[in-house]
């Protein structure tokens, strides 16, 4: 044993791969069936055979050995723009989707040798993007003193603030220093018409003024459904402190400006000074993603923040009435918090943790050693010893905690994985190899329609969503997601984008039955190293989805960085499946009681009885991924579908209607839907 090695508290610190490896040695028509529940249950079917129609919903799905996307990152033109975070956004009303790249939070130099961190890319609609950062305005500053680099923030989320009919943009910014009052702030960019932007409001709550912050990840959502976006923004921790900083949620008021009402409707945490409200997912989130979506269809969204560092998650459960709102706490209840069943995958078995097994070698005699049955090696404990730098990760006193046995979580992404009428999530998350198995994986989530809400978790060697892990010593970055239709045969697919770490990349995967995916090779699918921030977007508007994908170089200084491109490049991948399915595109507008640009709104799309939903998104995730607000979905081999619009106001306004396939569509709430044929 070796007397030097005392405990230490855990950290987030990278394992040392290098130091513990030496020292340890048919084209058939058919498809997911839409008849019947789903495998495992999970709250009912994908609406069953026949339908209105009489017909049976029939679908030309991938087949493996067909070729899905391939990189067309030059034809595109945006060689040079690096990033590792992408938004889409419509800046210009034009109907051609716009793209929003970051590569930090600044500064820009827009002279021919500058450095940049951010750009605004305009669609021209001739598949090719045009650079717009600078004549758009989005980085200007409130202080003058500031505008040779430009106001500092990669962080952000889209919708329109002010209900004037076009896209603005929240760019949060962190805030360490209180006294400094020179700094710029978290500003909402008001889009003045044509992707022109100005700083918004002053007096605005939102912005944060004299106040500690540090925000990483926003959402927009009308939760109390007055007709106005609201802003959810999910915090991490500021350096040096012990315990993050208090999620916020600010109120809209249509005019650009925001009012914190965090308090006053039930979302208030505590300091971390109490194992039993950590236990309880009461203490605040260590927040890295916010994401708003209805999760139990009682036209309330469900406000949620992914937390970093293995603390729980938290999922506020919108509860009353419009205009009379209140947050419950059921991040535990719900399944979202951490996956806390004990005889599931040892989720909450600690036991088979290198660093607590190493520990209890050295500590036979600390409490709850005794169920530590694997013993290693003194030489494998004083490699893992020395790998970390002269500790273990691992707090005995702490760590067996089911508050310190959840995911390092970053993305979560609602969508109607199974077509079941709910919406599911699909998570991020870090995991490292000497942690065992009780850390939460990157998987999906199924909900299980209940009023108080609930997510069954069957694990990914269930659902398919797993890999090949080349040795023992493995990290998986899998903070970034994007969930979509990639060959337009109504069931949702998967892409994991993996990075940081060496030997990540994006993993996508195609699912074949309900709740079951196969994984979709690197030469049929998507070939990219070191994956960051993902989203699926039909860029030309030819009727499939493409994906746009960042790339980060974090750790690949020296011999860990083998696998990294040379720089940043954001990515294109054209999808070539485009006339194999039908398919349809909607754009909506609200009215009167609803936001402008229907965040919230909830479209379902029933064909031959398989039904498909999605939400118009207002951001989530990490940092922020922004979807086109423009939804898609694929109809197989179906001509026509029946339409359903739940409108994001306070009674819920319906409307249906039937339309023909491959058509992008324009609906002004009330309205009848109109075909765009864009410029």
């Amino acid at each position: 044993m070796f007397a030097s090695r005392a405990p230490r508290s855990s950290a987030p610190i990278l394992l040392a791969l290098a130091a513990l490896a030496a020292a340890c040695s048919s084209s058939e028509e058919t498809g997911p069936s839409p008849t019947g529940p789903p495998p495992d249950g999970g709250g009912g079917g994908s609406g069953g055979s026949g339908g209105a129609a009489g017909c049976t919903f029939k679908a030309t799905p991938w087949t493996a050995g067909t070729q899905a996307f391939r990189e067309a990152t030059a034809d595109w033109g945006i060689e040079g723009v690096l990033a590792v975070k992408v938004s889409v956004i419509d800046l210009d009303g034009d109907g051609w989707p716009d793209l929003f790249a970051r590569n930090g939070g600044g500064p820009d130099e827009f002279g021919p040798e500058g450095k940049r961190a951010r750009w605004l890319l305009r669609n021209n609609g001739k598949h090719g993007f045009e650079d717009v950062t600078e004549a758009s305005g989005v980085t200007a500053v409130r202080n003058p003193a500031n505008a040779a680099t430009g106001r500092p923030s990669d962080v952000m989320a889209i919708a329109d603030a002010d209900n004037d009919g076009d896209q603005d943009i929240f760019m949060a910014k962190a805030i360490t220093n209180t006294d400094d009052t020179e700094q710029e702030t978290s500003e909402l960019m008001l889009n003045l018409g044509k992707g022109k932007f100005a700083l918004g409001p002053e007096k605005s709550e939102a912005r944060g003024v004299g106040k500690p912050a540090m925000p990483v990840g926003v959402t927009f959502s009308d939760v109390d459904r007055d007709g106005n976006v609201d802003l959810f923004i999910s915090h991490n921790m500021l350096p040096g402190a012990y315990s993050p900083l208090q999620d916020r949620l600010y109120l809209g008021h249509g005019d650009g400006t925001f009012t914190d009402r965090t308090f006053e409707l039930g979302l208030k945490t505590k300091n971390w000074s109490s194992i039993k409200d950590l236990n309880a997912a009461k203490g605040h989130s260590w927040g890295w993603g916010a994401t708003a979506c209805d999760l139990n269809n009682d036209n309330l969204p469900e406000l949620l923040s992914a937390s970093y560092g293995r603390a729980p998650n938290h999922l506020w459960q919108n509860s009353g009435a419009p205009g009379q709102i209140e947050f419950v706490n059921r991040s535990v209840e719900s399944g979202y918090a951490y996956d806390q069943r004990q005889d599931y995958d040892q989720r909450q078995d600690w036991t088979d943790n290198l660093n607590a097994q190493c520990y209890c070698h050295d500590n036979p005699e600390a409490e709850d050693c005794d169920k530590v049955t694997e013993t290693p090696s003194d030489q494998f404990c004083q490699a893992l010893w020395e790998g970390f730098g002269g500790f273990y990760r691992w707090d005995h006193d702490y760590d067996r905690e089911p508050w310190r046995l959840g995911g390092n979580s970053a993305t979560t992404t609602c969508a109607d994985v199974d077509n079941d009428g709910f919406m599911d999530l699909m998570t991020g998350e870090i995991v490292h190899s000497d942690v065992g198995s009780s850390s939460d994986p990157a998987e999906l989530m199924f909900n299980t329609g209940e009023t108080d809400v609930r997510f069954d978790r069957p694990g990914n060697e269930t659902t398919g969503l797993v890999r090949d892990r080349p040795s023992q010593w493995w990290n998986d970055g899998d903070m970034n997601n994007a969930v979509f239709d990639f060959d337009g045969d109504g069931w949702l697919d998967v892409y994991i984008s993996s990075s940081d770490y060496p030997g990540t990349r994006g993993l996508l995967f195609h699912q074949r039955e309900p709740r079951r995916f196969d994984p979709v090779s690197l030469e049929d699918g998507i070939d990219h190293r070191r994956s960051a921030g993902a989203v699926a977007v039909d860029l030309d508007r030819d009727g499939d989805l493409d994906l746009v994908v960042g790339n980060a170089r974090m750790r690949c200084e020296g011999a860990s960085g083998a696998d990294c491109y040379p720089t940043t490049q954001l990515r294109i991948f054209e999808n070539l499946l485009g006339g194999k399915n039908h398919w349809l595109e909607l754009r909506l507008e609200g009215t009167g009681g609803s936001n402008r640009a229907a965040v919230g709104a909830r479209v379902t799309v029933e064909a031959c009885g398989l039904r498909q939903s999605r939400e118009v998104d207002g951001g989530h995730g990490q940092v922020g991924t922004q979807e086109d607000m423009v939804l898609y979905f694929g109809l197989g081999q179906q001509d026509e579908a029946e339409v359903t619009v739940r409108w994001p106001d306070a009674a819920g306004t319906t409307q249906s209607f039937t339309v023909a396939a491959d058509a992008f569509y324009f609906l002004r709430q009330g309205g009848e839907p109109k075909t765009i044929k864009l410029p």
